[in-house]
């Protein structure tokens, strides 16, 4: 039984809202994701400076300040000399979002993480969503990645998408981490982002692809 908030789809949205460009501005440097890590970003410290934010976001301090003043027009954010930190709104949006997207981590090269750098997202409860992995592998591209390996997890086992192999027989040490760290369910799916560049790459490159996943396939109850 699927129980994520059925309002987490619309959030994304919210994001990808955040992340688009007003009539005549630049194009956008920023999109869904690293609106997403900003919040992230909030979270666990209380509130993020903007040096903070562009050295973790990997952005311009001019596309940060454009991404903080879209955050405060949709009211999930606001301002203060400490620096900028989550509104009611901002709080409750991201907790629903962290419920989808409860644990990460970074793993070494292996035979299902491909890169330099890799890092790993948990998408809880949106393994029905993963066709073939290709629109992962695709929304992880975009971000600068090598790719994305999108692992199902079933009955104890992490499988690729329409398959039953264990693909993680031969990397036991890999597969108890995987379980030690991200906690995995039935029904959940791990996306490994994977960057030749930095681990920072990798990480947006899994992130992004785990929020493609949900705003693509909303679940109807």
């Amino acid at each position: 039984m699927f129980n994520h908030p059925p309002s987490v789809h619309t959030y994304v949205k919210t994001l990808t809202k955040v992340a688009t460009r007003y009539a005549p501005s630049r194009l956008l440097s920023f999109n869904a994701v690293h609106v997403f890590v900003a919040m992230q970003l909030m979270q666990s410290r209380g509130h993020a400076s903007r040096s903070v934010l562009c050295k973790e976001l990997g952005l311009g301090e001019g596309a940060v300040k454009t991404l903080v003043k879209h955050m405060k027009m949709h009211g999930l954010v606001e301002t203060s000399n400490g620096g900028t930190r989550m509104t009611f709104k901002g709080k409750g949006i991201y907790d629903d979002l962290a419920s989808s997207i409860p644990s990460e981590m970074s793993l070494p090269r292996s035979s299902v993480a491909l890169g330099r750098y890799n890092y790993a997202v948990l998408l809880h409860e949106f393994g029905f969503a993963i066709k073939s992995g290709i629109e992962q592998r695709d929304a992880a591209i975009k971000m600068g990645a090598i790719g994305a390996t999108t692992l199902l997890f079933k009955d104890g086992r992490f499988v690729m998408p329409n398959s039953n192999q264990d693909s993680l027989k031969k990397e036991q040490d890999l597969r108890r981490e995987l379980i030690e760290k991200l906690d995995p369910k039935e029904g959940d799916a791990v996306i490994i982002g994977s960057a030749e560049n930095d681990v920072k790459t990798a990480e947006l490159a899994a992130k992004n692809a785990a929020l493609a996943t949900i705003i693509d396939h909303e679940k109807h109850d």
